[in-house]
């Protein structure tokens, strides 16, 4: 794998699972009033589009459980949540295993064109950067949730 773009997702997700760990028991659970979804729901949803936009999940990679995307996939919402729901702790777990599944990519892969450009990403490496782009959007919507969350337990 381009040794660049693992870099990145080394320190994007190594900020992720330090941030959400440091997290007071019970804070992913909360949905701040403004916020659509949890910060569980958003642990779950990098992992499953990494998933998806790395190893085409779900109908290439069985590495997680298909219902991941009825659960993490944009659009959804813990309030529809039904069934089997993974922790946050095993969340952080697949998300560990993951990156070191990335990293197992052969490099030359990252110049294959896409079939069809996704997001305007032409390539598997350019949608490998853009995964690390939508992983820190993400580890931002969960630090100001927390910052939320903290506010209204202050009042």
């Amino acid at each position: 794998m381009s040794e660049l773009l693992f870099k990145g997702f080394e320190l994007t997700r190594g900020r992720l699972i330090k941030t959400v760990e440091a997290f007071e028991e019970g804070t992913t659970e909360v949905r701040p009033e403004g916020f659509n979804n949890t910060i569980h729901w958003h642990v779950g949803h990098v992992l499953t589009v990494a998933e998806q936009f790395m190893f085409g999940f779900p109908k290439k990679s069985t590495s997680l459980p298909t219902n991941y995307m009825e659960l993490f996939a944009t659009g959804t919402k813990p309030a529809d949540w039904q069934g089997d729901v993974p922790s946050v702790q095993e969340l952080l777990d697949q998300l560990q295993d993951q990156i070191k599944r990335i990293k197992e990519l052969p490099a030359e892969g990252f110049t294959m064109k896409l079939q069809t450009p996704f997001l305007g990403q032409e390539t598997f490496g350019e949608l490998a950067n853009f995964a690390i782009f939508h992983e820190t959007l993400h580890l931002g919507q969960m630090q100001a949730m927390k910052r939320v969350i903290e506010a209204a337990q202050a009042k």
